[in-house]
């Protein structure tokens, strides 16, 4: 069980936000196979109080989707503040502040990791969210942004804990190495014994439900949130409920959420647009398939809803 103010889970782990992936379609056969809770894209501040943005239906999560979670992005506490009255007013059950993302353009507008450089203004950001939303507001951090002081994430955590944020989220890298190297799992137990009483999440690098587990165990960590280890891969949630019970889908079964989760994407998107957008998926699920190329290579090779079907038909057995 994982209780995250006021939202309680019956397992302790969930799915991250991924910007780019963790749509409606991602989402709703994470749910499927198992997550209890999981996030959409990344939501930039700014965007996000566009009428049109806000407005839109493609915004506002389902009706049998909740608890879900969404994340902000965004170097203005009171643009933050704002956004995530919006988000909270659409729907969502849980704010998560990104103070993490590594990516460059993300790093050059300030934003993001960026923001480990500056404590007082993450801080001033989780005051102002905290203070305009009812609903849980959580952190997620790196543990440093250039890999070598940790004075800043410390800081930073104190404060957070002690202003009752409802969990911190910690990948344990630092923001200069993106995703290179491995995670610091071990810091995360320093982490755990420096706050208690504060639900510390585990972030990076969980690959298989066994290096879930162990890491969970091993640093005293109150959950996990998979991210990039979902692609592709809905299943490891039914594993890790499951666990020595699990057993791993057959082709036919692979197949089936292949064909359901690209025909969700064909309603969100148009059937031309979702022919490209879901080859990013396509990849990560024929990793499971013992011939993984010559599949890839049969999906990549339709140009319509028909024959990418009929591949998915062909090579998963259906």
């Amino acid at each position: 069980m994982l209780k995250i103010g006021n939202i309680i889970l019956d397992v302790p782990f969930f799915q991250a936000s991924l910007s780019g992936y963790s749509d409606y379609a991602m989402r709703a056969i994470a749910r499927e196979c198992g997550a209890p809770m999981t996030f959409a894209g990344v939501f930039l501040a700014k965007s996000v109080i566009h009428p049109r943005v806000f407005n839109s239906p493609s915004f506002k999560p389902g009706d049998n989707e909740h608890p879900i979670g969404a994340q902000l992005l965004g170097e203005d506490a009171e643009i933050m503040a704002r956004a995530a009255r919006v988000v909270s007013q659409a729907g969502y059950d849980l704010i998560d502040l990104n103070f993490a993302c590594p990516a460059p353009k993300v790093i050059r507008r300030k934003r993001g990791g960026f923001l480990l450089n500056e404590p007082d203004k993450v801080i001033e950001i989780y005051n102002a969210v905290k203070e305009s939303v009812d609903c849980p507001v959580t952190m997620k951090l790196r543990t440093s942004f250039d890999n070598e002081s940790y004075d800043n994430f410390w800081d930073i955590s104190s404060r957070a804990t002690a202003g009752k944020v409802d969990a911190l989220i910690v990948h344990p890298r630092a923001v200069c190495q993106r995703f290179t190297g491995l995670a610091n799992w071990e810091f995360l137990s320093e982490v755990k014994k420096q706050f208690p009483r504060t639900i510390i999440i585990g972030s990076g690098d969980l690959f298989s439900v066994d290096t879930i587990k162990n890491n969970m165990k091993n640093t005293g960590v109150d959950g996990a949130v998979i991210a990039r280890d979902a692609i592709g891969n809905p299943w490891i949630f039914e594993q890790l409920r499951e666990g020595d019970d699990f057993v791993a889908p057959t082709l036919e079964q692979q197949g089936r959420v292949i064909s359901k989760h690209f025909n969700l994407v064909c309603k969100l998107y148009g059937d031309k647009k979702a022919i490209t957008h879901f080859r990013k998926f396509a990849i990560a699920y024929c990793k499971l398939h013992p011939l993984r190329r010559k599949v890839q290579k049969a999906l990549f090779a339709a140009e319509t809803v028909e024959e990418f079907l009929a591949a998915v038909k062909q090579w998963y057995c259906m």
